[in-house]
């Protein structure tokens, strides 16, 4: 039976509570344990699938088709422990599964609460998988005294009161700001903030207090003195040049043996930390740098492709170079010359998205990228424009367009190169989808096979001719012209087993030109850079040899 780890955050937002879980996972792993991560979210939409990458970042996609909350992207960065759709939640898919069931008559007519129909499903959603593991973290989303968040506190704790004594513990992140004027680090907030969490029944075992300042030994028994833990549970947590090295440091602060006193587990296992030495040797002695140009429509907000870039800068580790990211605003290149932009970058990677917005500046950017020899990487809208570039520029299709275009816009200009989606096979059963349907959850989500054809770049890349990657799209370039474009000279490397289906396009006379429909961008890891990334990185460590 798993161990939980429940982890809350308090005084504010967005202090790092995926990443401290995601290093703590890292650290238990070194230890030598099993273990899993989930992320419990408080908002009220099913999943995150539907919305804006301005609200919420991206969207991360598991093997099994769910579309979850970026930090699972982080959970799988860090531990290599692939997540599935039973390691995210939130309140919308919590009271719809409650509200199925009393439509149902599962209730037998009883009055439906929060208490106990409600927290009872977050608990039924917690035990999904505690006897697989050594530890479970979950992470609660929000700060303690969101009032949605109310129902996932009362949540955990009924299940910590439900477990036998010693099988459940919380850890509370919290802020120690400083007060620049006179030189302090303030405890009050992080008092203020474990008050209210003990208000609602949960007594924090281990505080980690993030900081911009070393907190003096003073501080931290003030703060185990008046929250009630152990001054060792009182675990620093300093910003940091790299993500990467969050498990090292946190390891020094003691944050994992802090989690394993708390368990009584003793003797403590001692830690293999050699991975994340290397990982962190790696990113802080590069031996060169390369420039590569993000061209997005979500560029505004580094989190909507929060996957992209740690891919990159895993491609960067696996040759030893430090990789700038130069962000462009697709919409730029409607008004203005792309080579004014792009002139000297040593790569050029064109995003996945949704709608129209920015997309003939996306074009732009691929046809700089072929005609220049520049590296360029398209993914899933990125691989679509290049083939519609392809299209227009020199298989003479002029008017080559998609489908989603004509009918965000409601009128029919262009021709169909990139179409709806219709039908797909997953497994061994047909899906069907129409226009019309609604857009949660109905893409073409999660992993699926691809045939690679041999003596591609692609199959020279993954060193297979058989691969599988995550998807999350609703539109596909249509085979049907397929002969023509590959009569220009562009080649579908990479078609789905049945064929039917284009997954990959390359130009085979260009020195790196590759557009996949799939996301390969949530397989990378520090550890494990994706093959297409580090081979991405690499053709741009060339060019930058020769600028």
């Amino acid at each position: 039976m798993a161990r939980y780890i429940f982890i809350t955050g308090g005084v504010v937002s967005s202090l790092g509570k995926g990443l401290s879980s995601a290093a703590l996972g890292a650290l238990l792993q070194a230890r030598g344990f099993s273990v899993r991560l989930r992320k419990l979210d408080p908002y009220l939409n099913v999943d995150p699938g539907t919305m804006s990458p301005f609200e919420h970042g991206e969207v991360f996609v598991t093997d099994d088709g769910a579309e979850t909350d970026l930090d699972l992207g982080h959970y799988e960065r860090f531990t290599g422990v692939s997540a599935r759709n039973t390691d995210s939640v939130s309140s919308g898919r919590i009271y719809s599964t409650v509200l199925e069931k009393e439509r149902r008559g599962d209730y037998l007519g009883k009055t439906i609460q929060v208490i106990p129909h409600v927290t009872n499903e977050i608990k039924a959603f917690l035990d999904v998988g505690g006897d697989e593991v050594d530890f479970m973290l979950c992470e609660i989303g929000g700060t303690v005294g969101d009032i949605e968040g109310l129902p996932f506190f009362e949540a955990i704790r009924q299940y910590a009161h439900d477990k036998p004594r010693g099988q459940c513990i919380f850890m509370h992140l919290t802020l120690l700001p400083y007060l620049a004027a006179s030189g302090e680090l303030k405890t009050k907030p992080t008092q203020h903030s474990v008050k209210e969490l003990q208000s609602i029944g949960i007594a924090p075992d281990i505080l980690v207090c993030r900081s911009e300042q070393p907190i003096p030994e003073k501080e931290r028994e003030k703060i185990a003195l008046f929250c009630n833990v152990r001054k060792e549970a009182v675990v620093a947590a300093y910003d940091l040049k790299t993500i990467y090295d969050a498990p090292l440091a946190y390891h020094e602060q003691g944050l994992d043996q802090a989690v394993l006193d708390a368990f009584d587990i003793s003797p403590a296992p001692k830690p293999d930390l050699s991975v994340w030495r290397d990982v962190s040797d790696r990113v802080h002695h590069p031996e060169g740098e390369v420039r590569v140009a993000i061209v997005g429509k979500y560029t505004q907000l580094e989190d909507a492709y929060k996957s992209i870039v740690e891919a990159l800068t895993h491609g960067g580790m696996a040759n030893r170079v430090k990789v700038r990211v130069e962000w462009v605003d697709a919409e730029l290149f409607e008004r203005e010359d792309p080579a004014a932009h792009l002139e000297g970058l040593h790569a050029i990677l064109v995003p996945g998205g949704f709608g129209e917005r920015g997309t003939e500046g996306m074009i732009k950017a691929a046809e700089f990228a072929r005609t220049r020899k520049v590296p360029y990487m398209g993914i899933c809208l990125g691989m679509q424009l290049a083939v519609l570039e392809a299209a227009r520029n020199v298989a003479g299709i002029i008017s080559a367009g998609s489908e989603e275009f004509d009918h965000e816009s409601g009128k029919k200009r262009f021709e169909p190169v990139v179409y709806h989606l219709k039908e797909w096979v997953q497994g061994n059963a047909k899906v069907s989808r129409k226009v019309e349907d609604d857009k949660g959850g109905t893409m073409r989500l999660g992993a699926y096979d691809a045939t690679l054809s041999a003596g591609s770049k692609v199959a020279e890349v993954y060193g297979t001719t058989t691969i599988d990657e995550r998807h999350r799209h609703r539109y596909e370039v249509d085979i049907k012209y397929r002969k023509q474009l590959e009569s220009a000279g562009l080649s579908f490397s990479g078609m789905s087993p049945d064929g039917k289906l284009p997954e990959i396009v390359e130009w085979p006379d260009h020195p790196w030109f590759i557009g996949v429909q799939f996301h390969p961008e949530l397989k990378s890891k520090p550890f494990d850079p994706h093959p297409l990334f580090k081979d991405f990185i690499r053709a741009a460590k060339e060019v930058s040899r020769l600028v």
